[in-house]
């Protein structure tokens, strides 16, 4: 066997899986829709591919490691000048220093076309929510039925026997959504749906507290609808605090445009809706 040989192969080979996983980690829905909905691409889980991403950038990582050792002579014959002395920041040094400069810079700035790879990946992962549906709240999966019941003014017991009557098997209300869910073999999406006729009472329109999963990506239009808002309303309020806002601009864009956290821009809505709705 060559060493020299085996740690380039292996380079190669963990790049291309590395950035197999990286694509997929592009398009994957946003943690709280992908765990919801069970999300799987090839079999494996958001968390699964996250884990496989990981360790295989370790192994780049490692092989990169003895790549420079066994090639370091040809690594300083890169960083020698001219008069065939060593000097870190040659011509060469300094463009590829330069290179990764502007990629982190703009990055930070968010300078297209950094921006924009971030963009695109954020509009994916916005078309998954809304094509696999939204959690009730952050994490539902993880919450005991008893609790997700509770939580939701669902009747424990009506739900315990509309699980039973569609074939889903349970040990108790103690069981997380998510282990009914991986029991059966469905989704803690389908647990959900189930249930749902559980409902003591018709569901209300209060708004929330803190902001619910995905209330960044709805637009001022969506939210008023959801909630049952007066938008003409919201949006004179929103301007009258200074914000420049349309009906259809998403809450993180109308936050951006203004210099704001997207929560400050919640917590105005919020403020309107109190008022509105006593």
């Amino acid at each position: 066997m060559n060493m020299r040989k085996i740690t380039s192969l292996t380079m190669l080979i963990s790049f291309i899986f590395l950035l197999t996983t990286s694509v997929v980690l592009y398009i994957v829905p946003f943690g709280r829709v992908a765990y919801w909905s069970d999300w799987r691409l090839w079999g494996l889980s958001k968390t699964q591919w996250g884990d496989l991403h990981l360790n295989l950038g370790m192994l780049l990582l490692g092989a990169g490691a003895l790549h420079i050792y066994y090639n370091w002579r040809t690594i300083l014959a890169y960083l020698k000048d001219r008069a065939r002395k060593v000097k870190v920041f040659t011509i060469n040094f300094n463009a590829a220093l330069a290179i990764c400069g502007v990629v982190i810079v703009g990055t930070y700035f968010e300078v297209p076309p950094m921006s924009t790879v971030l963009e695109i990946s954020e509009s994916i992962k916005e078309a998954s929510a809304r094509k696999y549906g939204e959690p009730p709240y952050g994490h539902a999966e993880l919450s005991p039925l008893k609790t997700f019941a509770k939580k939701l003014d669902l009747d424990l017991k009506r739900s315990m026997a509309l699980l039973r009557e569609n074939g889903i098997k349970l040990d108790g209300p103690h069981q997380t959504i998510s282990e009914i869910a991986e029991q059966n073999g469905v989704t803690p999406k389908q647990v959900y749906e189930i249930i749902r006729p559980a409902a003591v009472s018709e569901p209300h329109f209060k708004f929330p507290q803190v902001p619910p999963p995905g209330f960044g990506t709805k637009s001022i239009e969506e939210i008023s609808r959801q909630f049952h808002l007066d938008l003409p309303l919201i949006l004179t309020a929103l301007e009258a605090r200074g914000l420049e806002v349309q009906g259809g601009q998403a809450i993180k864009e109308i936050a951006k445009r203004n210099a704001l956290e997207p929560l400050i821009v919640f917590e105005m809505i919020k403020s309107v809706a109190n008022s509105s709705q006593e």
